[in-house]
């Protein structure tokens, strides 16, 4: 079941990467980056990674606020190829090809979903990560999940396709972050009509339908 829904997902994301910029690309993504950037650690000078990147939005800010390395790790070559100023490594995020406390900085935005399990993706986040280090990331939240929102898109043809993804209660994070010797410092929930308010089409429906609805989590430990 593991392998079937990896191997899912990477079709999936091979089938977006030609239509998915390298920028936060639609309201709750920039709902989400704005998030991300109000937790933002300082990372000038310090060796950083973008965990899961895809097309490399987190890779840019990182180089932008002059991290002195940036490394971008994906599963998806497609994606990979979009990334700019950052080392481009293909992998999986479950089994990190790095040494240990390797990075001062990890990101990691919307991805802790296509993990397949949330306790070895933190151990290995913790792994790479150095002491006194910081891990931002975020997810779309189990209440969205249980709501039965979707990530989905459109493909060039023009069908549409739903990106598979896990749920992983706050919970289960707390718990796997604590056995890896991770310290949760911050944990922020984005939420329909307050984070997430920028119009699109048809989203007076949305937003009154969905009003208050947790859509998106951030959190942000340190080792």
């Amino acid at each position: 079941m593991t392998a079937n829904l990896t191997a899912e997902t990477l079709a999936a994301y091979k089938r977006w990467a030609p239509l998915y910029p390298s920028t936060a690309h639609n309201p709750l993504m920039r709902a989400e980056q704005q998030a991300m950037a109000d937790l933002w650690p300082p990372v000038s000078g310090r060796r950083a990674l973008d965990l899961a990147g895809g097309s490399g939005r987190y890779s840019r800010l990182l180089a932008a606020d002059k991290a002195a390395q940036v490394v971008a790790l994906d599963f998806c070559v497609p994606m990979l190829r979009q990334v700019s100023g950052a080392a481009r490594v293909c992998g999986n995020m479950m089994q990190l090809p790095f040494a240990d406390r390797v990075f001062d900085v990890v990101i990691s935005g919307l991805a802790l979903g296509h993990a397949t399990n949330v306790n070895a993706w933190m151990a290995e986040v913790a792994r790479v990560l150095n002491v006194g280090g910081v891990f931002l990331y975020s997810d779309f939240h189990p209440d969205a999940a249980r709501a039965g929102l979707t990530r989905s898109f459109k493909d060039r043809k023009n069908d549409y396709c739903t990106v598979p993804h896990r749920c992983y209660e706050l919970d289960s994070q707390r718990e796997a972050a604590a056995a890896a010797n991770l310290t949760i410092e911050v944990v922020h929930e984005v939420r329909v009509g307050m984070e997430l308010r920028e119009p699109f089409p048809k989203s007076e429906e949305f937003y009154r339908r969905w009003h208050g609805l947790a859509i998106a989590l951030v959190v942000r430990a340190r080792k």
